[in-house]
């Protein structure tokens, strides 16, 4: 199995990241990602690179499973596809053509119900220290809400060069690890194909980035990671919340973002610059810093999923306890950089711009 892994791994690089070549040159003229005044770049770059990854990871799936190499259910790696599918195609036209927001919910929605009619819900979700959390009948709203919101999330945390592919990186080597320990070959396969294309993509998106992901890759990514640990949980309850570990950071900091925008009664429909990793960038540090930040709390993730899918029961306050305070002084090491930020304009002489420090 590792020796397939690694040429999986290696193929799903190589393929991801000519296919992503490629589609720079046609989109360098045609899809193109021009700033205004909520973006974090200053010059046109073109998007919809994610495409590569959503092509490596749909035909390397069913490549596996039709030589017999995966073995999993074919309704799980349908439903995984057509949603995925769905999720990508609506992603790419938004891409293109800027698709209302509405239109694209209701596919996010169609896409997390084929997930729940041919895989199931959750119906139960344990949680290291409290124990079992029964869900009953709340599990079937519970799905549908975990897939789109993370399929969400992902999306709006793909603000800067690198942040959305690292992530990818992390949190697929994180389901490569846990899926093979855990006996579970099909995850962890998929997160060899998910890591690998996504770094492909990386090589041509991290800082200064030369294509954008878009949403057709972000909402997939965002999507498969959301649906990964629903097919694992259906035989280990434990995955659901390993599943969680791998992408906490982007979970926390949209959630934190959101009840922050509520409060303030700010409309949360409308493009914002004002995620922790937006605010970190306009603080002053760069892309390359706030995104290997971002992926290091990933890998904390990943280490505190081993060990709870490991079953080191003596660690379970671990895996709430870390991501809760990495998270607070994260937000805290914001507003003080904001505050030092602040502190740096006001000191600095009228008519000199903050790059000719």
């Amino acid at each position: 199995m590792l020796i397939i892994g690694f040429a999986v791994a290696a193929g799903a690089l190589v393929l991801a990241y000519l296919c992503v070549a490629g589609f720079r040159r046609w989109a360098a003229e045609r899809v193109l990602d021009i700033p205004n005044v909520r973006s974090l770049h200053t010059r046109p770059i073109p998007r919809g690179g994610g495409l590569g990854i959503v092509i490596v990871v749909l035909t390397g799936t069913w490549g596996l499973f039709f030589s017999r190499i995966m073995s999993t259910p074919f309704r799980e790696i349908a439903a995984l596809s057509l949603g995925g599918g769905l999720v990508a195609l609506v992603g790419w036209l938004d891409d293109i053509h800027n698709v209302p927001s509405r239109a694209r919910l209701i596919v996010h929605a169609v896409s997390s119900i084929i997930i729940l009619m041919a895989i199931g819900y959750l119906n139960a979700v344990p949680v290291p220290v409290i124990g079992d959390i029964c869900l009953y009948s709340i599990g079937i709203p519970f799905t549908l809400i975990w897939i789109i919101g993370l399929t969400n999330a992902y999306n709006f945390m793909d603000g800067i060069d690198g942040i959305a592919g690292g992530q990818a990186v992390v949190a697929g080597l994180g389901w490569t690890i846990i899926g093979l320990i855990g006996g579970q070959s099909f995850v962890g396969l998929m997160g060899v194909l998910l890591a690998a294309s996504s770094l492909g993509f990386l090589f041509h998106n991290w800082p200064p980035a030369r294509i954008f992901m878009g949403d057709v890759g972000s909402a997939f990514i965002g999507f498969t990671l959301a649906v990964l640990p629903i097919i694992a949980a259906h035989r280990d309850p434990r995955f659901m919340f390993a599943g969680i570990l791998l992408v906490w950071p982007f979970i926390f900091d949209t959630s934190f973002t959101l009840v922050r925008r509520l409060i303030n009664k700010e409309n949360v429909f409308e493009a914002h610059r004002s995620h922790i990793y937006q605010r970190l960038v306009i603080a002053g540090y760069s892309h390359r810093f706030v995104t290997l930040m971002y992926m290091g709390f990933t890998a904390t993730g990943a280490i505190l999923a081993f060990f709870w899918v490991k079953g080191f029961h003596h660690l379970n306050a671990l895996a709430i306890l870390i991501p809760i305070m990495l998270f607070i002084g994260l937000w805290r090491f914001t507003v003080l950089s904001e505050k030092k930020c602040h502190s740096t304009e006001k000191e600095r002489p009228m008519g000199m711009a903050k790059w000719d420090k």
